[in-house]
This record gives C-alpha cells, sequence and structure tokens, in this order.
C-alpha cells in the first residue's frame, strides 16, 4: 500500500512529519536507492526500501506499545557512547526496536512508554496536546505552603514561566517531604529545575502516571503490553481518568 513518504519515515521512528519533510527537502531520503526530494512522494513500506542517510528504515508489522517502570541509572537514550546501561537493554525479550515516547532523565524514574508507532509517539508529545504527567518528588527537609503556590503559579525558567500545575502535599516526614505534581509541558529536566527555582532540593523523584496510565505494581524494572483501549485512550489528550495497571488482564514482564 502506498503511503507518504513522511508518514513511513514518521513511522520509523526517526522523526515527526514535519521534521521528515525537511529530511526530504534536503535530498537525504531514498527509495530503492533513489534520491526523491519532492514532497507528496510515496512509497509502499512493505515492498520498497525506503532509507535516510542510507540507512534502511525498519518498520515494525505489528506496532508495540509498552508501559515500563524506568529504574534509576538507565537512560531513555537509544545508544550512548560512555557504555551506560539503556532503557531498551531491559526490552531485549521484545525482540523488536522500540524506542521511549519522551524522556525521562538518569536519575528520575517511574513510569516510561516505549513504542514502535512513530506517529503515536510524535502525538503523544505535541505540546498542543497536552498530555498530563504526574510525579511523585522527595525533598530534602521541609516543603512549605509558599513554594507549593510557586510551583503552582508557574516559575521561571531560563526566561519563561512553566504552565499552571496541580501540587498538593503526600507525606510530611521527620527530614523529608514528599509532594505531587503534575505538569503537562515537556521541557528538558522540567520537575527538578522547577524545584531548584523554588529552593527545593530533590531527593526522589517518580513519574507515577502519564496521562490516563499509571503505574499499577510494577516494580523498578518491570514492563508491560499496552492494551488497545488503552493505545486508544491516550490519543485523547483531555481524557483524565486514571487506568489502573494492576487491573489489566496484559502480562506483566520481568527482567528479574
Amino acid at each position: 500500500m502506498l503511503e507518504r513518504l513522511q508518514k513511513i519515515i514518521s513511522a520509523a521512528g526517526i522523526s515527526s512529519r514535519r521534521a521528515s519533510e525537511e529530511l526530504i527537502l534536503a535530498g537525504r531520503v531514498t527509495v530503492n536507492g533513489i534520491v526523491v526530494n519532492e514532497l507528496g512522494s510515496k512509497a509502499d513500506p512493505s515492498t520498497d526500501t525506503v532509507a535516510v542517510d542510507g540507512k534502511s528504515l525498519t518498520i515494525a508489522s505489528k506496532k508495540l506499545y509498552i508501559l515500563l517502570y524506568k529504574p534509576v541509572g538507565y537512560l531513555t537514550t537509544l545508544d550512548d557512547p560512555e557504555g551506560r546501561p539503556l532503557v531498551t537493554d531491559l526490552l531485549k525479550e521484545v525482540g523488536e526496536r522500540v524506542y521511549p515516547v519522551g524522556r525521562l532523565d538518569y536519575n528520575t524514574e517511574g513510569l516510561l512508554l516505549l513504542t514502535s508507532d512513530g506517529e503515536w509517539a510524535n502525538q503523544l508529545m505535541h505540546p498542543r496536546n497536552e498530555v498530563e504527567k504526574e510525579y511523585h518528588v522527595r525533598v530534602r527537609g521541609k516543603v512549605h505552603k509558599s513554594q507549593l503556590d510557586q510551583l503552582a503559579d508557574g516559575v521561571e525558567i531560563e526566561g519563561r514561566k512553566t504552565a499552571p500545575a496541580r501540587v498538593s502535599m503526600i507525606k510530611e516526614g521527620e527530614q523529608n517531604d514528599w509532594f505531587s505534581i503534575t505538569i503537562h509541558e515537556g521541557r528538558n529536566r522540567q520537575v527538578r529545575r522547577m524545584c531548584e527555582a523554588v529552593s527545593l532540593s530533590v531527593v526522589r523523584l517518580r513519574r507515577v502516571r502519564y496521562g490516563m496510565l499509571s503505574m499499577g505494581a510494577l516494580k523498578p524494572g518491570e514492563f508491560r503490553f499496552l492494551t488497545a483501549a488503552e493505545v486508544d485512550g491516550l490519543r485523547n489528550p483531555h481524557q483524565k481518568q486514571v487506568a489502573s495497571a494492576s487491573k489489566t488482564s496484559a502480562k506483566t514482564k520481568s527482567t528479574t
């Protein structure tokens, strides 16, 4: 079946559709060895060999959608020159290439989505869809109401104010307090930088919800496949209900 080249490139997880158009116009895309630099060009991914910068695209026949509990100490990139552990190392038994939907930094744990469906991933990450991400934050010392209010109203990071957030206390301790923060932006290390802006020192950071999905009973390093209902539900960026991962019939996989 013929499809537009930018859709094929996006589906392979190389880039967004708009960025794929730029690759085509720059002459970096070939079909069966021939450079194609006109927008609107089509190919059949099942029979044609589409390549970007000389590297053939791998398009999975069956799209995969995975929810992983990312442990601390793993990178959400597909390659690291320093040889540090990658989240894909936890998914070797999957047997097909998947890539992260957005990122969690090296020292952040929690819910991470991975997929082979580039179009779905790009839809979730697009700022206009405002997909909610909820984090639980443990900080050194006490959290004051004024600091929570500042986070909720938005703080300035590199000259630009963050969007309003939902913030609430979870647990008060003698040395460390926990609070919850829900944002819908995806700026680099945003929660950590927001905390820095209000003089809070983060000890532990865990993402517990992405859109309608929660972590459920997964433990660090474990993953499961999303159900069809969950995949479709995430296409609705304003769906607020939280689906309990513990109630799904999908089989939990463990790396331990």
